[in-house]
């Protein structure tokens, strides 16, 4: 991996087709929240299976907490959407038959070179595309777990929102003041736009 691909570095906001042939960029995937970055072999791994149907099965809980998940594979459009079929991902699949990532970040899987896949990595990804932390899982173990991906999330999650605990000093104030600006969701309305029970 790239040097600079580390903890507290900034990943590359790569924009590539997603698996309706749409392209996005990572930022604008990610937007405000936490991103889980799945960096795969593709559909023909089973260990990529494995996986993959693991946050499948937690994904009602990741989109409750506001958390955004995006996979990246080597596959063609096709067989992207293969794989996330097959899975039942309902996150976005982002298709680099080119290799750009694998040839940029350095993670050429050599010692497969009929597939010729990127040695797969989960990160987590603060916004702005701040790497909180980076899991190498060319063996199966060095993935991380749902519940690594829990214990990860809530340290993002309680860093980067102010609302974390609403027992923080200044913040009820705040609310009682109209001030929304500390509350996720809330910092987009006006007063004008609230309810009057909330005026």
């Amino acid at each position: 991996m790239r040097s600079d691909i580390r903890p507290g570095g900034i990943f590359p906001d790569y924009a590539l087709p997603d698996h309706t042939g749409t392209v996005c960029t990572l930022s604008e995937l990610q937007g405000r929240d936490p991103l889980v970055l799945l960096l795969a072999r593709g559909n023909y791994c089973p260990k990529e299976h494995q996986q993959h149907l693991e946050l499948a099965a937690n994904y009602p809980k990741i989109a409750v907490a506001y958390t955004q998940v995006v996979t990246i594979a080597t596959d063609d459009h096709h067989t992207l959407q293969e794989f996330r079929a097959s899975t039942g991902a309902q996150w976005t699949f982002l298709s680099d038959p080119g290799r750009i990532i694998q040839h940029e970040l350095d993670i050429q899987e050599y010692t497969d070179p009929e597939h010729n896949p990127m040695i797969p990595h989960t990160l987590v990804l603060k916004p702005g595309l701040v790497i909180h932390s980076i899991y190498n899982g060319y063996w199966f173990w060095g993935r991380p777990s749902f519940y690594d991906l829990w214990r990860d999330l809530r340290e993002v999650t309680a860093e980067i929102r102010p609302d974390w605990d609403l027992s923080t000093p200044g913040l009820r104030q705040a609310w009682d003041a109209r001030d929304w600006s500390s509350f996720h969701g809330w910092d987009r309305h006006t007063p004008e736009s609230m309810p009057s029970s909330y005026q």
